[in-house]
């Protein structure tokens, strides 16, 4: 029986990967083209990894500079004040508002992002639907260490628990975890399109969980 729904935001929740995509463009186009095209093909590859990482990555292995903590927390303020507005105003992914108001009682839901977790609480906050979500987690811990402090915090049981997410570092999160997994495959280019159990949308979540009961 399933008692817990952890959901990912970007793509899952609001429809706002691109947002991040249009950031990360941003913020290396002073490096040139080449640059930003490999900015751009490694962010849309890695989908949910944190930014802390990917900021490490782009000047370590593009740039040949290596950063120090101060300098990837600045980096990482710019990128949350440029995703920020725009995060707040994406709309939602077909059906995912619809069953996030019929299901917090049935279900305890939570939010497993890749974003700040200050920054995740503040998004969801001004979106209005805060009090929907028994918690909501962000970097810089990884999606593996929320989904298993979910599980310990409230003693469920692997079977009881369901991850919905777009990127492989859901995967990840739910198969170290041995949870279900439900992938949102947005089209083909979508790095889980081979999942075998996907949804093109949150219009019809709820027949897939009927399935998985």
């Amino acid at each position: 029986m399933i008692k817990a729904i952890i959901l990912d935001f970007d793509g899952v929740i609001a429809e706002s990967v691109h947002v991040k995509t249009e950031a990360f463009a941003e913020m290396y186009c002073s490096y040139g083209e080449d640059i930003v095209k490999k900015v751009v093909a490694h962010h849309l590859r890695n989908g949910g990894v944190s930014r802390f990482e990917k900021f490490s990555t782009y000047h370590s292995v593009f740039l040949g500079v290596d950063l120090n903590e101060k300098q990837i927390k600045e980096l990482s303020a710019c990128f949350s004040d440029l995703v920020m507005e725009k995060a707040i105003k994406a709309p939602y992914v077909p059906g995912a508002i619809e069953f996030i108001k019929n299901n917090y009682i049935k279900y305890d839901l939570y939010i497993s992002s890749g974003t700040p977790e200050n920054k995740m609480k503040e998004v969801a906050k001004r979106r209005n639907i805060s009090s929907y979500f028994r918690d909501i987690y962000g970097s810089p811990e990884k999606k593996t260490e929320h989904v298993r402090k979910i599980i310990n915090k409230h003693k469920y049981s692997s079977s009881e628990v369901v991850f919905i997410g777009d990127a492989m570092s859901d995967v990840q999160a739910a198969k170290e975890n041995s949870i279900c997994f439900i992938a949102r495959v947005d089209g083909d280019e979508s790095p889980l399109k081979d999942e075998k159990n996907n949804i093109p949308d949150l219009i019809s979540i709820e027949e897939k969980l009927k399935v998985l009961l």
